[in-house]
């Protein structure tokens, strides 16, 4: 398996820029290893930074944009049917909607620092008729940091970036989703 990952990586690597945002659309590597390897490729000279940023962003708001209108012009049938063949399954629909129906909007964000929900959020997205503006601003302003991050640590790890897993734990994202879940929750309740 490792190899057939570094295969990719290496086709990915050879496109530049356009090899990051691809890696993230199609995300047959989770995006963790893309964007760290995009970062050791920083850390080469290979790509600068802010070019690097860009791409990921634009990658990882067009596959989530692709959930989105599944679910918006599919509805949960068709998900349910042919999720599957992207590795999206009936509990993940099902935790995201009650995510979704109990946090509102906001959740949009909140949930791309949440393994197992952090994809299938977009899809209640989509199936509620969120609109596609809201819906895009709440992704990239999540998309942004997320990419940052795991470039930057693939920059700093240089040549040991395939490590990148060992130093980064799912609990201050998941605490970083919980202040931003609860601030959204009061703002929205006290508006009412």
């Amino acid at each position: 398996m490792k190899n057939y990952i570094f295969s990719i990586l290496m086709a990915l690597s050879s496109l530049g820029y356009f090899g990051i945002a691809l890696g993230l659309m199609i995300e047959i590597i989770p995006s963790e290893i893309v964007l760290g390897y995009g970062g050791y490729m920083i850390s080469k000279g290979h790509m600068n930074f802010a070019g690097a940023v860009i791409a990921g962003t634009i990658g990882g708001t067009i596959a989530q944009l692709f959930l989105y209108w599944m679910g918006y012009y599919g509805g949960r049938p068709f998900l349910e049917k042919y999720g599957k063949y992207i590795l999206i399954r009936k509990k993940q629909i099902d935790l995201s909607e009650k995510w979704f129906e109990k946090y509102g909007a906001g959740v949009i964000f909140s949930a791309r620092f949440i393994p197992v929900v952090r994809h299938a959020i977009s899809i209640p997205a989509g199936i509620s008729k969120m609109p596609a503006s809201k819906f895009t601003l709440y992704t990239v302003a999540a998309v942004v940091p997320w990419t940052i991050m795991f470039l930057y640590l693939g920059e700093v790890l240089g040549n040991n970036w395939a490590t990148i897993k060992d130093h980064v734990h799912p609990l201050p994202f998941i605490a970083f989703a919980v202040v931003f879940g609860v601030i959204y929750y009061l703002v929205k309740r006290r508006a009412e």
